[in-house]
């Protein structure tokens, strides 16, 4: 039997790498729908990230260069998804449903256009990738929107334009204009999230390369009930889950190899699970989602 230890070192770090797309996203999540706007576009903005991060590592030579426009990239294509749901009071599901298509649409498009390529980007060379600078950045953000959302005045905006808009219309202070700023923000994390997936777990952008990750992140959001630091946990136990299958990939078990689709398919049973409120009642902000 195959004996791997999940208190090694070398174990929690391969965990600690393979969270840090979904710490960005989830913690992106969590501004926006603080604010009251229901988040699904995160799978898009995640595939916007890692595509134009690899893009501008790969044109500027630069993975930290290209990183940091990901984040431009990401904000720049929220402002698309707060036009439809936050001015236009579209539907925030469908909007955001519609938004991962257009990502999952477009991205192969430039692709071709760019790179004369089927969906994937040139190769970062290996010595300029990224390494866990990407996941003490992650760490920082969380503890950073910790602090915004719990000891600013902007913290107190956002939660109750997603609590009680009305209290804060009744304060002088926009809502609409919260709600932007939120999903602005929320884009450029996202696109993070993406980001270190081109240029830290792997050295390139490949088609659909998120692989529902986005959808994942929600998860972990709703796991760590909207707050924090409960949802870098919820990252963590995703990305344990994650790392958990990667080790046993042809690892035989009391003499049986377990087929690599049934050990692949770990995370996103977690994700029906808890989607499903098996791990307790999650109290999701009060106006989210409502006009």
């Amino acid at each position: 039997m195959g004996e791997i230890d999940i208190f090694s070192l070398s174990f929690i770090l391969s965990a600690l790498r393979v969270s840090t797309p979904l710490i960005f996203a989830a913690q992106a999540g969590l501004l926006s729908e603080k604010s009251g706007v229901v988040q699904i576009g995160l799978e898009g903005f995640m595939l916007a990230g890692a595509f134009s991060g690899a893009v501008f590592a790969h044109v500027t030579h630069s993975s930290y260069l290209g990183f940091a426009l990901a984040f431009v990239c990401g904000a720049i294509a929220s402002l698309l998804f707060s036009l439809l749901v936050v001015r236009l009071k579209t539907d925030a599901i469908v909007a955001g449903t519609g938004f991962n298509f257009l990502m999952m649409g477009l991205i192969p498009f430039l692709t071709k256009f760019i790179f004369n390529s089927t969906g994937s980007t040139p190769a970062i060379p290996i010595e300029h990738r990224l390494s866990y600078e990407v996941t003490v950045f992650a760490i920082a953000v969380v503890i950073g929107i910790y602090f915004l959302i719990s000891k600013t005045r902007w913290g107190y905006w956002i939660q109750f334009a997603g609590e009680y808009p009305d209290g804060l219309t009744a304060c002088g202070v926009s809502v609409e204009r919260v709600r932007w700023v939120s999903v602005l923000l929320c884009g450029g994390l996202a696109a993070l999230g993406g980001a270190s997936l081109s240029l830290f777990l792997s050295s390139a952008y490949s088609p659909l390369m998120t692989g529902g990750r986005g959808f994942i992140a929600l998860s972990a959001l709703i796991l760590g009930k909207w707050k924090p630091v409960p949802t870098l946990v919820g990252c963590f136990v995703f990305g344990v889950f994650d790392a958990l299958q990667i080790r046993l990939q042809g690892v035989p078990i009391n003499g049986v190899t377990i087929p690599v689709q049934w050990i692949q398919i770990l995370p996103y049973v977690l994700t029906i699970i808890l989607l499903a409120g098996f791990f307790g009642r999650s109290q999701a902000p009060a106006f989210l989602g409502k006009r």
